[in-house]
């Protein structure tokens, strides 16, 4: 949640690439996937004042207010999309908030925990508010330390120590044209290197355009950036070298690429995802790797119990994984809620291996799950998304999906490369612990790089079928997805689609918990989705499934049969079957969730509701 953008250039702001208003609005631009409700700027000219612009609502909201109260032009500029927290989404409560009579400018990603503590002794001292919000607490506590030290970046040290709580900080003052100071804690942050211009921004994604050189910030860090310099300390005030890195995708990956909508773009950007999660995993010897792989191997060998952490979509790739994990390694697995694990006083010992998943890396929930693993002794693998963030940098391993930018909010390429990378970790462990032969991975990996081909297929072949399905359904308020096995996660993330994409009643069950009370649900007309497991195999389930829609249907539900093809079994007891290619059990769900995600989009689309930018929601939850 929340976008943040800081630009500052020795250029001439006559060149529109150089233009702070430009640049910055350019990233806030890029950067709307992540959800907001205000957006706004702040601009220092040089002249020794600053101007300022905000606006509730979209960011053509805030565009409009420029084209009739126009701002200067300027090297050094910061920008923020607010999504609200303490105050409402109002004109008054958005980014950035003044503070040292209108001469400093400040923009917050987070909460600040303290904050009516600090507020109750700056009314003391006669300061005035104008707004509901936290920040503002913080934009007047900065202003007060400036006036003491008479520098900036002292001054933001000091607030960082007089704050509790989650926070990306970014600062401009109107005495100091050519300089943006900022600081992060259990928020994100980075740094776009440029020449003669510098950039932050609360991921690449906010300067892309004009850099793919990045650099790290970590926890507790305080940077100022000059159109020559980036200085970076830690909170005792030492200096800290940071950790730069190439952004390995341009502009053009975060655009639609001809697509109506960026989730329309990322389903059909499924099968290179898939692809790149498995690029380059095995050694000239023909043993799997991972990326970043810091755990002793004597360690790995030695657990007897893995814990998958995750939020949303993620937990229900996590809930995939730990059939093919257990079923692979023959080590017991959890999947938690991250926002619930630290509560619970969970069982966590030295012998536990806690995997995180995340696609941001920045999930607070998850940062938070992390931390609490690691103080109880266990070694935390991150599967992630996005390069240098924190979860992977906090955790002892890290193995990156590399699926490129996800831009919707609602996850669809993430949830597949997640799959794909928590099965590649589950072999892993396989090959370390002597549980399969190589050969055995080899011809479960050359499945697996089967799956781009099928996908493909399934967006090539059948998204027609399940959109005009869609559109027939366009009035139904309450969807039911059933599945068993591996169905059933993919059942839970086929609700959850619904839920976030067309504001409906939806609910994912267990195909078998039908019977012990969800069956009451279903009524004349009630819109089922059932995913029917393949009838090969040993301990097939494919007949209890069977049974299901025969129960849903005799009651009069309308049954949409999700099934391998060649299942002819099935048309008998479905008003519609969507096939896909046929494949082992524990790949079907990287297949039979592709069409419930064009079904969700494009009932939403056909609803008129905006698939990218779902309402209350945010790409990145980063506060607790």
């Amino acid at each position: 949640m929340c976008g943040i953008v800081g630009f500052v250039s020795s250029f001439s702001p006559s060149a529109s690439d150089h233009d702070a208003l430009d640049v910055v609005m350019g990233g806030l631009a890029r950067l709307e996937y992540r959800g907001y409700d205000s957006a706004g700027v702040a601009l220092v000219p040089g002249d020794g004042t600053l101007v300022s612009r905000k606006k509730s609502g979209k960011l053509a909201n805030l565009t409009e207010l420029i084209e009739q109260d126009p701002m200067p032009q300027a090297m050094t500029g910061i920008g923020h999309t607010r999504w609200a927290t303490h105050g409402g989404p109002t004109d008054r409560n958005a980014h950035p908030h003044l503070a040292d009579g209108g001469k400093l400018a400040l923009i917050h990603n987070g909460i600040i925990e303290n904050f009516a503590q600090l507020k109750e002794h700056l009314l003391a001292e006669g300061v005035e508010f104008t707004s509901e919000t936290d920040t503002e607490v913080a934009a007047h506590q900065l202003a007060k330390n400036y006036r003491v030290t008479e520098d900036l970046t002292e001054a933001m040290r000091l607030l960082v120590g007089q704050i509790e709580g989650a926070f990306t900080l970014l600062a401009v003052h109107a005495d100091l044209p050519g300089v943006v100071v900022a600081a992060r804690r259990n928020s994100p942050l980075v740094i776009g290197l440029g020449e003669g211009e510098n950039f932050l921004g609360s991921d690449v994604a906010a300067f892309i355009d004009h850099s793919r050189k990045a650099v790290e910030i970590g926890q507790d860090q305080i940077v100022t950036i000059t159109p020559t310099s980036v200085d970076i300390i830690d909170a005792a005030g030492a200096p800290v070298a940071g950790e730069p890195y190439d952004v390995t995708w341009d502009a053009a990956s975060a655009e639609k690429g001809g697509f109506p909508s960026f989730m329309d773009k990322e389903i059909h950007d499924q099968p290179q995802a898939v692809a790149d999660t498995l690029l380059g995993r095995m050694d000239p010897s023909g043993r799997l790797v991972l990326d970043e792989m810091r755990i002793d191997e004597s360690l790995l060998k030695s657990i007897d119990k893995i814990i998958v952490i995750a939020c949303g979509t993620a937990a229900y790739a996590g809930q995939v994984a730990k059939y093919a994990i257990e079923h692979w390694c023959r080590i017991p697995v959890e999947v938690e809620l991250a926002h619930e694990f630290r509560y619970r006083d969970p069982i966590v010992t030295e012998k536990t291996l806690v995997v995180a998943i995340s696609q941001s890396g920045e999930t607070m929930d998850t940062i938070m799950a992390v931390r609490h693993a690691r103080q109880q002794g266990a070694k935390v693998i991150a599967i992630c998304n996005t390069f240098g963030s924190t979860i992977p940098r906090e955790s002892d391993a890290a193995l990156y999906t590399h699926a490129g930018p996800e831009i919707a909010v609602a996850s669809t390429k993430a949830f597949l490369s997640q799959i794909v990378a928590c099965y590649l970790l589950g072999l892993y462990l396989a090959q370390l612990r002597g549980n399969k032969f190589q050969d055995e991975i080899r011809m479960i990996l050359g499945e697996l790089q089967q799956i781009p081909a099928k996908i493909q297929r399934i967006l090539d072949e059948t998204a027609q079928q399940v959109t005009d399905l869609a559109i027939a359904q366009k009035d139904t308020e309450s969807v039911l997805f059933l599945g068993r096995h591996v169905g059933y996660p993919v059942a839970m993330e086929g609700a959850l689609k619904l839920k976030e994409l067309a504001y409906i009643h939806a609910e994912g069950f267990a195909a078998g918990e039908l019977k012990h009370g969800p069956i009451a649900l279903i009524d004349e007309g009630k819109l089922v989705f059932i995913v029917v497991p393949s009838k090969r195999g040993r301990d097939s389930l494919h007949a209890k499934v069977v049974s299901n829609i025969q129960e849903v249907r005799a009651r009069g539900a309308r049954t949409v049969v999700i099934a391998e093809e060649g299942d002819e079994e099935v048309r008998a007891y479905a008003s519609d079957v969507i096939y896909v290619p046929a494949s082992p059990t524990l790949m079907a769900p990287l297949l039979t969730t592709v069409p419930l995600q064009i079904f969700a989009m494009e009932l939403a689309t056909v609803k008129g509701l905006d698939v990218d930018q779902p309402r209350n929601l945010a790409k990145s939850v980063t506060v607790e």
